[in-house]
């Protein structure tokens, strides 16, 4: 996969969150997205997710451009800001109810990401209940159970405890070497340049020079 952004602005109450921005994203590999609290990582996430459009420019996911000739990438985990999920189910039933819009990813998969993460697939306990790490742990799941071609992480290590962070780091880059497109945003630099094949620094609404790690 190929993600493409071509003179990309966004501005939002007058706003300008980000100016002119052009960078070219590929398979294979994991991009860190670093920028302080409030820099725009989350509005970039979004907008190469499609939940937002760009008020200029365009983004452009194998040639396709979004908002255009698809709406969506056509394969696509995120987790942006914070977990979205459905207060009243459990563990499984979430994943069960986001599956069932693809009927790509098995029950086994569901419960071998939740094992892998210390979640139990039986637990009948609903998510309302859940503390800020196991909420986390769900998000993340919910990312990647379903094997996505681009995976879009935003602060996953916020809530998450030392095993957890590690967890979560082998097994991001199991998917790179699978041939995901990822992309990690964070705002501490030690965890990016440590995951991260190429970092990308957001700043003043637009992308500095790229630092590129030895895998």
């Amino acid at each position: 996969m190929e993600v493409e952004l071509s003179n990309v602005t966004k501005t939002i109450k007058k706003q300008e969150i980000l100016r002119g921005i052009n960078l070219k994203l590929q398979s294979g590999n994991i991009y860190g997205l670093r920028g302080k609290n409030g820099a725009g990582k989350s509005v970039l996430l979004k907008l190469i997710c499609g939940i937002d459009t760009p008020t200029e420019g365009e983004i452009r996911i194998d040639g396709q451009v979004l908002g255009k000739d698809i709406s969506f990438p056509k394969s696509v985990g995120a987790l942006i800001e914070s977990p979205s999920l459905i207060e009243n189910q459990t563990a499984m039933g979430n994943l069960k109810s986001l599956g069932a819009i693809k009927k790509i990813a098995t029950q086994e998969q569901m419960e071998s990401l939740l094992q892998y993460f210390g979640l139990d697939p039986k637990d009948k306990k609903r998510v309302k209940k859940y503390s800020l790490g196991m909420r986390q742990k769900l998000g993340i799941i919910m990312a990647l159970f379903e094997n996505p071609e681009l995976i879009i992480l935003d602060e996953p290590l916020n809530a998450l405890d030392e095993q957890s962070n590690q967890l979560l780091l082998e097994l991001v880059k199991k998917y790179r070497a699978d041939g995901s497109l990822i992309i990690v945003a964070s705002h501490d630099r030690e965890e990016l340049d440590y995951l991260s094949d190429v970092v990308l620094e957001l700043k003043d609404g637009k992308i500095r020079a790229g630092q590129t790690n030895e895998s």
